[in-house]
């Protein structure tokens, strides 16, 4: 069992938050997080796989039979912090390739994860007839964090 957390997550500010997050999402280490999880009744879902964990345990062991031998990991984007919400966008990566965007709603309960709901979405090009109202931002722009994390 890891050693007990004492940060209080609802205690972060957003570069504070985007810290904790990077380090954790980018080992996504089951023991790692188990301990940022609400230890009563901690819920994941991934609705476009229509999957709901319940417990952290569950997850954890969902984590820990993974197969492969590189999970993947996410790289953060942005954080929003409000009081009992984490807002985070991200890309998912399997290996070396990119997998697809992501974000992530977090509630906080009791200074833990409570409720994460994560949600997918694969790129896409642009249909052409809208071109003249947009401009073109490349998918390298959201590549990089902004400044501060």
């Amino acid at each position: 069992m890891t050693k007990q957390r004492t940060t209080d997550l609802e205690k972060m500010n957003e570069q504070e938050a985007a810290r904790f997050l990077t380090g954790l999402l980018s080992r996504l280490d089951p023991e790692e997080e188990y301990d940022a999880r609400h230890p009563e009744d901690y819920v994941m879902e991934m609705p476009q796989s229509g999957e709901r964990f319940r417990g952290r345990e569950n997850l954890r062991m969902m984590q820990e039979a993974y197969p492969t031998t590189q999970p993947p990991s996410v790289r953060l984007r942005r954080v929003l912090v409000r009081e009992g919400l984490w807002v985070v966008e991200g890309v998912s990566y399997y290996g070396d390739r990119r997998a697809s965007d992501v974000v992530m709603i977090s509630e906080l309960r009791d200074g833990r994860m409570w409720r994460d709901r994560w949600y997918f979405a694969e790129p896409f090009e642009a249909p052409e007839w809208r071109a003249r109202w947009v401009e073109r931002m490349g998918r390298d722009a959201f590549e990089t964090r902004p400044s501060g994390y």
